[in-house]
């Protein structure tokens, strides 16, 4: 099948470079702008008119032509060539065998514009990127590929000089194109038109994103216009495109935007709910707080609206709904001053271990039931869906938060979350978050001290074996080892950074006479850089060393 392959490969390059049939398909492409080098180095052919002029030409036997999908036997027993009149662009394994074609009609004949091989032995349209065996070197050399959706737009980068882009082969991205192109490069850059880009649904791109450990990246592309049109136009600013590739949640908030009327408070509250939606199908929560805040700020929302919202994407009814295109009723905040509404309540720790929820109201004419301030109790948060019990250890009197100290709070909460959920990645996911761990990031002196010890101990079972004069510690050791890490390690370390980037700021604004209060300014750019997954991994890296160098704790609860 692959000597057949070589030699068809052969014989429709060759009639399309001398046979006096081809004439009209040589024009047709020169008028595209493809010279001989093109056709040369991407192996285009011909196939010409007639119903079985290949399988005479190479005496192809009847097994073999339906074996490499070259050709089929009709109804009268005959044998047909499978391709007849078309532009042939073959398409190539990894390693450069030859192993399928697409056709390409010309401009004024009928049917339908492309005719791809049907899966064979060789073939499989999952498994099979378009140009991967001459882009392969490009991809690994410039660290991403390029996912185009035809194989003229992968000629078209080619020529442009982006030698890193391949397309699928007639069928949608699948998983398997997914473990392929993780073993080149891990930042994939989408190339397809402004529609296609923007319809392709969210949670796929993100489920990718996690379970390949890849950044997916949108190029935005003029309206109507392909990579193709584009390379032929304007090579210069097809390259400036692909430079500026977004996430693609910031690709499809770019357009809600663009199209939107940001001029009436209408247009803005419009804009505002339409993005809202986009960013609450994505599946991090700190990755939906960055988005929605900047969207806040486009639409001049307040910092109340915003916050309602956040409250909201915290339901998972809400982000189902969302998800499938469905408005949801807005859902109160979780936290209101000190008091919860709702709380699972974990009984019998010793016992059978079954979970017990309750549901806490205030009493007709009385108050809420007070739980202490979140900055105190750090190993538990509400949000987590349960409170267990603690030794006598903590401060028994704690005020009640004022309403305009809600939203700190609820950042305390939040990061008190992010810094439970970083100690669980240590201990099931270490190799993701391991150089990250840094015991002065972290803004409770319990959670600082489980992080150093896990550290030294290595794994949490002698860690636990060491917490014997520090019950709180050993408690909260063993309520981790039990926990599923749930969110994206590097997510997780990104929250947690931000907030002690936000202290050690804090605490440089009030010492004006340090000799480190020019660094906040550097502080200030890598948290912003946290927000980017292409900018993430060298900001973690620096903040990482400037937290090592500073050497203590930055304004940790006790």
């Amino acid at each position: 099948l692959r000597e057949t392959m070589d030699r068809t490969v052969e014989w429709y390059h060759n009639q399309l470079l001398t046979s006096p049939g081809a004439g009209q398909a040589r024009g047709y492409l020169k008028s595209r702008g493809y010279d001989g080098e093109t056709v040369r180095a991407f192996k285009l052919g011909w196939a010409p008119e007639g119903w079985d002029t290949l399988v005479k030409a190479l005496n192809l036997p009847a097994d073999i032509a339906k074996d490499t999908g070259l050709g089929y036997v009709n109804r009268s027993g005959r044998m047909n060539d499978f391709f007849q009149s078309r532009i042939l662009f073959p398409i190539f394994d990894v390693s450069g065998q030859p192993i399928a074609f697409g056709g390409r009609k010309m401009p004024e004949a009928d049917g339908p514009k492309y005719k791809n091989s049907s899966e064979t032995t060789l073939y499989s349209k999952s498994r099979t990127l378009y140009g991967l065996n001459w882009a392969k070197v490009g991809i690994v050399a410039a660290g991403e590929v390029i996912v185009c959706e035809g194989y003229t737009d992968v000629i078209a980068f080619h020529r442009a000089g982006m030698p890193r882009a391949v397309a699928t082969c007639g069928t949608a991205l699948a998983d398997e194109h997914f473990k392929m192109l993780k073993n080149f490069a891990r930042r994939i850059v989408l190339a397809y038109d402004a529609d296609s880009a923007g319809q392709n649904a969210a949670e796929k791109f993100y489920a990718w994103e996690k379970k390949f450990e890849i950044d997916l990246v949108v190029v935005k592309l003029p309206a109507g216009t392909d990579p193709a049109d584009l390379a032929k136009s304007d090579p210069e600013a097809l390259k400036k495109a692909v430079a500026e590739a977004r996430p693609f949640l910031a690709f499809r908030i770019d357009r809600a935007m663009d199209a939107a009327d940001l001029s009436t408070p209408e247009g803005r509250g419009r804009a505002f709910e339409l993005a809202a939606d986009m960013v609450g199908e994505h599946p991090s929560p700190y990755v939906r707080e960055e988005y929605l805040r900047l969207v806040a700020d486009r639409c001049r929302v307040s910092e109340a609206a915003m916050t309602s919202m956040l409250a909201e994407f915290s339901n998972p009814k809400r982000r189902r709904k969302v998800q499938d295109g469905k408005k949801a009723a807005p859902v109160e905040t979780a936290v209101q001053g000190n008091s919860y509404k709702t709380v699972s309540k974990r009984e019998g720790r010793e016992g059978s271990g079954e979970d017990n929820n309750e549901t806490k109201r205030p009493q007709s004419g009385g108050p809420a039931k007070e739980i202490p301030n979140e900055e105190m109790l750090p190993p538990d948060d509400p949000s987590m869906g349960r409170i267990i019990e603690r030794p006598k250890r903590i401060p028994p009197s704690v005020g009640r938060v004022s309403s305009s100290a809600t939203k700190a709070t609820s950042m305390t909460a939040r990061i008190g979350k992010a810094e439970q959920q970083l100690l669980t990645a240590l201990i099931h996911d270490p190799e993701t978050v391991v150089a990250y761990c840094v015991e002065s990031i972290f803004s409770h002196a319990l959670h600082a001290r489980a992080c150093a010890l896990l550290l030294e101990a290595g794994d949490v079972g002698p860690a636990i074996d060491r917490c014997e004069d520090d019950p709180e510690l050993e408690l909260l050791l063993q309520r981790l080892a039990v926990e599923q890490a749930t969110d994206d390690g590097l997510d997780v370390v990104a929250l947690v950074m931000r907030g002690a980037v936000a202290r050690a700021v804090d605490n440089l604004r009030r010492d004006p006479e340090s000799p480190r209060f020019g660094d906040i300014s550097f502080l200030r750019e890598h948290e912003m850089a946290l927000a980017e997954r292409s900018s993430r991994l060298r900001a973690l890296d620096e903040l990482v060393g400037w937290f090592v160098s500073w050497g203590m704790p930055i304004s940790q609860t006790p």
